[in-house]
């Protein structure tokens, strides 16, 4: 049986990640003064910790090489206010939204904003800096826009789980992705696309993975490698759990018959390619 958590997660992800994947977010940011995807992404993601440069962006995101970070940080500050970014990400997402929902009731949105939200601040932020970044920004009035928000939250309070449990498990940035690409879950080629990491970096990962009996000389999970990556996904549950235990079985349940059609409308808007870089797929829509 799906972990409540990561059931969760696959019905909040997708409305956060519209934020990545379409033309309303990017031209908000690029209309807010940044210059291109990845300083829109770096920019908007980590403008809830303030003004801060490369180092922090690699650190808490994890994933990304320190060179992708330094092409648009600390430039992006130069261009845009936080404040004016985080409007931006906010208008943008709240805008892609809106067209993609049409067709949902808003009356299912306002109350799939209220549940969300609610959920999003009973997140235990200790520990967690994205997710305590996210969490301490106001309400927006539009219920679209809080939604987004709120999924936003649940989000990086996951994601910072995360790190965690692959820090616990002794995991780094470049073998967290090799072993997500082991498992079938990503595509190399995207994902090295991604995160910039060069090649002799990654070569040597690949490498240490194979000496540690983690991956195969085909690049596939070996039962010890297999074993490291499920414990971390379920430390990841587990350490996301809080806001929907809190929430209760009646509220999440209830916010899983609201989010469904939502996603639904997501998938069926083309905009996430699959495979992609969060491994998110609509198998179990």
């Amino acid at each position: 049986m799906t972990h409540v958590a990561r059931r969760m997660w696959q019905l909040t992800e997708p409305l956060h990640a519209v934020v990545y994947f379409t033309p309303e977010a990017r031209s908000a940011t690029d209309a807010a003064g940044l210059r291109g995807f990845w300083m829109g992404y770096f920019a908007s993601r980590v403008a809830p910790l303030g003004p801060v440069g490369p180092e922090v962006a690699v650190a808490t995101f994890y994933g990304f090489d320190r060179g992708r970070a330094e092409r648009a940080l600390p430039d992006a500050w130069h261009f845009a206010g936080i404040d004016a970014i985080l409007r931006a990400r906010s208008e943008g997402a709240t805008a892609a939204l809106r067209r993609i929902l049409t067709e949902i009731d808003p009356a299912a949105i306002d109350e799939a904003a209220e549940l969300t939200w609610t959920a999003s601040q009973y997140a235990d932020c200790a520990g967690r800096v994205l997710g305590a970044g996210n969490q301490a920004l106001l309400r927006p009035d539009d219920s679209l826009a809080a939604l987004w928000q709120a999924t936003t939250t649940l989000r990086e309070h996951r994601g910072d789980g995360h790190v965690a449990c692959l820090l616990a498990a002794d995991v780094s940035p470049v073998g967290s992705h090799i072993l997500k690409i082991a498992s079938g879950e990503a595509d190399s080629d995207l994902l090295r696309a991604a995160r910039g990491w060069p090649d002799d970096v990654w070569n040597a990962e690949i490498l240490a993975l194979r000496e540690r009996g983690w991956i195969d000389s085909d690049g596939k999970l070996t039962t010890e490698g297999g074993a490291i990556r499920d414990a971390v996904e379920a430390g990841t549950d587990r350490a996301a759990s809080a806001p929907w235990d809190r929430l209760g079985t009646e509220g999440t349940e209830r916010l899983q018959v609201l989010l469904k059609p939502m996603v639904g409308r997501v998938r069926d808007a083309g905009i996430m390619p699959e495979p992609n870089p969060i491994g998110l797929s609509f198998d179990g829509k």
